[in-house]
């Protein structure tokens, strides 16, 4: 144990700096393999980490979550990478006489002024995250405005839908699904030498491959849909989710999973900070699937819209019937209606 008053006396507990200078004092052998960066980086991430746990008004407060030595993505992170001749040049750790340049494909664009890059093991391969600081071209003003109601699936628009389960990701789930219950048959018949066989471990890598995809596949979805929004409207309304109370059983959180509601969110809300446009949140309580368009009826008790439509009524789940003016709307569109009247 170090004697908190001797790292920083100043302070009741050590700060970022003082522990990083007594574990770089007494480094192990083995951590000279690595970047001379990767343990200064990891404790200013942890020291990161303690100030937001100290802010209550952070979106996922709590303490820090420690990284497990057995998950599938291991890796570290260096501040001292650099691009030469159009190939990535890592620092040299020590002891190493043999060092050499890491070739990246021709079309990948590499300006700007690259930051701190993150290498890191996954499914047997090696990949590096390259983050470049670019300065951004001014979006126009294109005076229109747009609301997406986001669904499981699917998300709707003012101008049509995108769809975020397309056929290619259907078959990856449908893969996925069948090599966990190989595996976990195999648990159950072999128990613990199961995970030592050579065909487990092929079968795995194959899971992991087909989760990479996956991921792929729907950040490219949601990337190329916000960016879509961001060039073509400056206000854009969305819903103000509380993604953890929705998932009341493991289907539905799988579902909500699979939507990636929150990284639709996030990725939307920095792109909208970058290019000037603004962001509305409709409140979570924002009656947009119960509230008519057209005359602003709000359905209450019996007559409400479930998952499985109005039983009361026998509508079905994409049908919005309203009570007062008679008007018929589809469930979705008239959501994306809502959510546009508080522009």
């Amino acid at each position: 144990m170090y004697d908190l008053h001797t790292l920083d006396s100043d302070s009741p507990r050590p700060s970022t700096y003082s522990v990083r200078n007594e574990l770089v004092a007494n480094k192990a052998d083995w951590q000279y393999v690595l970047s001379a960066r990767t343990l200064q980086l990891a404790i200013a991430d942890l020291g990161t980490a303690w100030q937001n746990f100290f802010d209550k008004s952070q979106p996922d407060w709590g303490k820090p979550a420690f990284k497990s030595k057995k998950a599938a993505r291991q890796g570290f992170k260096t501040d001292r990478a650099k691009i030469v001749a159009g190939k990535l040049r890592l620092d040299k750790p020590r002891g190493v006489k043999d060092w050499y340049d890491i070739r990246i494909s021709k079309h990948t664009d590499l300006s700007g002024t690259l930051k701190v890059v993150s290498i890191y093991r996954e499914n047997g391969k090696y990949w590096a995250s390259l983050p470049f600081e670019v300065e951004l071209d001014d979006k126009p003003q294109t005076g229109d405005n747009s609301a997406v109601d986001v669904n499981v699936g699917h998300l709707n628009y003012t101008v049509g839908i995108v769809d975020t389960l397309p056929k290619r990701l259907r078959k990856l789930y449908q893969r996925i699904n069948f090599y966990q219950k190989q595996l976990s048959h195999k648990r159950v018949v072999d128990g613990n030498k199961a995970t030592k066989g050579s065909r487990y471990g092929a079968m795995r890598t194959k899971l992991q491959r087909d989760y990479r995809k996956v991921a792929n596949i729907q950040h490219d979805i949601m990337q190329k849909f916000t960016t879509q929004l961001v060039n073509n409207y400056d206000k854009i309304v969305i819903e103000d989710l509380s993604v953890k109370e929705m998932q009341m059983s493991h289907v539905a959180s799988k579902g909500l999973q699979r939507s990636m509601f929150g990284y639709f969110r996030q990725i939307l809300s920095y792109k909208c900070d970058w290019y000037g446009k603004e962001l509305i949140l409709a409140d979570h309580e924002y009656p947009s699937t119960q509230r008519c368009s057209k005359c602003g009826h709000i359905k209450v008790g019996a007559d409400k819209i479930t998952l499985q439509g109005n039983v009361t009524h026998r509508t079905k789940h994409s049908e919005y019937v309203c009570y007062s003016c008679g008007a018929i709307l589809d469930r979705d569109e008239n959501a994306v209606a809502n959510l546009l009247d508080l522009i």
